[in-house]
């Protein structure tokens, strides 16, 4: 639970709430969407579940999808990875960090892309070295990510205490919602909810390996959706629906409210450590991603190469680098940063989590007889309403075709054309 909880809990949450807010722009709407948004993570992570506890491997998503769908699939899943995923979500990430970091340090215009660039050289050099953060530092950090959503959920609590008035209007007219916002404010709240696929493939661990996923999966979703759902009170509480969404860093604001500098600095290191932190994973597990991916292709060697000294994936960790300080720069120069690299990883991310849906079913066609210790309750019903659900996201992210969707289409179509002839 404790571990579910972990791989979901980010700083993605400091930076989503605002976009839902202006998407959806009432209180009512911002709550069940917060809350479906849990609903189908939950249904996905057991749908996940089932297919971790019959095919155990450390591959995860890559190893269910090479066996459903053959090698070609897995591959090009890797380079989504590589391309447009893990290192779109680092830029975004890095935007988290800049965004905040300039509510106390502002250098201009390209403040945030400034501070994002320099945090993802930095961690670089860092790894490139062999520097490693020990599994209690990585706590510590998330640790920090869980104070962080304490200090919003208290100070919205401070605030209804003490009488302290919302800074804009509290309620919005629901007249404004409709199809199309939904969907647009569901893209950014299963960002926020990104990492149960990963915490899924703990199945295959566990002591009760029917009803021990089960309990895991869904108190820690349940515990997740209780923080969001109480962070997003804090905002709407401090800072009214209006200013939620105004906002580009929500927390900062709010802290700066009710305690003044003190308390939008403790809140803006609270959170730019927690981005480096998820920062650091994803550069060190999507360059050795890319590094595996990498042996398996004619001509790829030279990123395919361990750097024994120092026990890294060096190129590997090089070219993710420079892929996701490219991704920066785009976002810098459409002037959207973070809003830009969710609509570049978005429709891509939601292709495969849609294929990886449809494979639970494959799974079951293709190897009948393979042991299943844990099954997806109600299937397959359960599984068909997570295939529509991805479904409808992949269309939601694509309905207003922005540059950012597009780019990240025509990324992953490139890959197809130039990656799977060089499989060996």
């Amino acid at each position: 639970m404790a571990v579910c909880v972990g791989m979901v809990v980010g700083a993605g949450i400091f930076r989503t709430s605002p976009n839902v807010a202006a998407s959806v722009m009432g209180a009512g709407p911002l709550f069940a969407v917060w809350t479906a948004g849990g609903v189908l993570s939950l249904i996905g992570a057991l749908c996940f579940a089932e297919m971790a506890s019959a095919f155990p491997h450390a591959g995860g998503e890559y190893f269910f999808l090479s066996r459903a769908y053959g090698k070609n699939v897995a591959l090009l899943f890797a380079w989504s990875r590589f391309s447009v995923i893990h290192t779109g979500s680092m830029a975004l990430l890095a935007f988290v960090f800049g965004d905040y970091l300039t509510q106390i340090i502002h250098l201009g215009p390209w403040s945030s892309s400034i501070f994002g660039v320099a945090a993802i050289l930095a961690l670089t050099a860092l790894n490139l070295r062999g520097v490693r953060l020990g599994l209690e530092t990585q706590i510590g950090f998330m640790a920090l990510v869980l104070f962080g959503l304490t200090c919003v959920v208290a100070g919205g609590a401070w605030a209804a205490w003490h009488g302290v008035a919302s800074a804009t209007p509290m309620a919005v007219s629901a007249s404004r919602v409709d199809r199309t916002a939904i969907g647009t404010a569901m893209v950014f709240v299963l960002l926020a909810y990104g990492g149960w696929s990963d915490a899924a493939t703990l199945s295959a661990e566990m002591r009760d390996e029917r009803r021990g996923i089960v309990a895991a999966l869904a108190l820690g979703m349940a515990i997740v959706l209780l923080l969001y759902l109480g962070a997003n009170w804090g905002y709407v509480r401090v800072l009214g629906l209006d200013g939620l969404a105004r906002s580009s860093a929500p927390a900062a604001d709010l802290m700066r409210r009710l305690f003044g500098p003190p308390g939008e600095w403790l809140i803006v290191g609270t959170v730019t450590v927690a981005a480096i932190s998820v920062l650091n994973a994803l550069l060190i597990v999507g360059a050795r991603t890319t590094y595996a991916a990498a042996c398996d292709l004619a001509g790829m060697d030279h990123v395919g190469r361990w750097d024994a000294a120092r026990g890294t994936p060096a190129r590997a960790m090089l070219a993710m680098a420079a892929v996701a300080i490219a991704l920066v720069g785009f976002g810098s120069v459409t002037r959207s940063g973070f809003s830009t690299m969710v609509d570049y990883l978005t429709p891509v991310y939601w292709i495969f989590l849609t294929l990886s849906a449809v494979a639970v079913i494959v799974l079951r066609q293709r190897f009948p007889d393979v042991p299943r210790p844990f099954r997806v309750p109600g299937y397959p019903v359960t599984p068909a309403i997570f295939i529509l659900s991805c479904l409808y996201m992949v269309y939601a992210s694509l309905e207003f075709v922005r540059v950012g969707a597009v780019v990240g289409v025509v990324v992953l179509a490139a890959g197809a054309l130039w990656l799977l002839p060089r499989r060996r």
